[in-house]
């Protein structure tokens, strides 16, 4: 059964595919039936820039659990980077 469902978000990044590295405008996150992964359903993110065709697309298919800590380790690199950064910010200023 397919769930239909997905969410979209414009991005601000870079991505590496075929050709090499290109500009990424937004991301498509859906659970759904993976294109590649031996799953019934997965966590698929891709990563595009529309306008450059389909070669400027980075794809991943996560299991549930996969994905869950991909997302607890995003947000823990993220904590972690702006504490340094206020560190930093602190330091040049004191």
């Amino acid at each position: 059964m397919c769930t239909m469902i997905v969410e979209k978000a414009e991005v601000v990044g870079s991505g590496k595919g075929p050709k090499g590295w290109f500009p990424l405008n937004q991301v498509n996150v859906s659970y759904d039936h993976p294109v590649h992964a031996p799953l019934d359903h997965a966590l698929n993110i891709d990563f595009v820039n529309e306008s450059r065709g389909l070669g400027s697309r980075v794809a991943v298919e996560l299991t549930s659990e996969s994905a869950r800590e991909l997302v607890a380790l995003i947000l823990a690199a993220l904590a972690r980077g702006q504490a340094v950064e206020a560190s930093d910010r602190g330091g040049a200023h004191g």
